[in-house]
């Protein structure tokens, strides 16, 4: 179920809801208020958890290029040691 398809069937229901005899009304009404409530809670939640998911790809692709550098460095540089060290032979 989608978010207008949730929106759709919560207001559905708030107005079922009203066509209730007051005594009923109440509490079915304060249940939707806070079933509204823990889903406007659970959107911002995922919401939050998928901005933290695509912070951490983008950290790990600067990571896996970093690493990359430093072997493609670390490779010229022993390659230089080794050319070194076999002229001063």
């Amino acid at each position: 179920m989608n978010e207008q398809e949730f929106q759709g069937k919560l207001a559905e229901l708030m107005g079922e809801i009203s066509t209730l005899p007051p005594s009923e009304r109440a509490k079915l009404q304060q249940l939707a208020d806070e079933t509204r409530q823990r889903h406007e809670r659970l959107r911002q939640t995922v919401s939050s958890l998928q901005e933290s998911l695509d912070y951490l790809r983008l950290s790990i692709k600067y990571l896996v290029f970093d690493l990359e550098a430093t072997r493609r460095e670390n490779g010229y540089l022993r390659k230089m040691l080794e050319e070194t060290s076999g002229n001063n032979e």
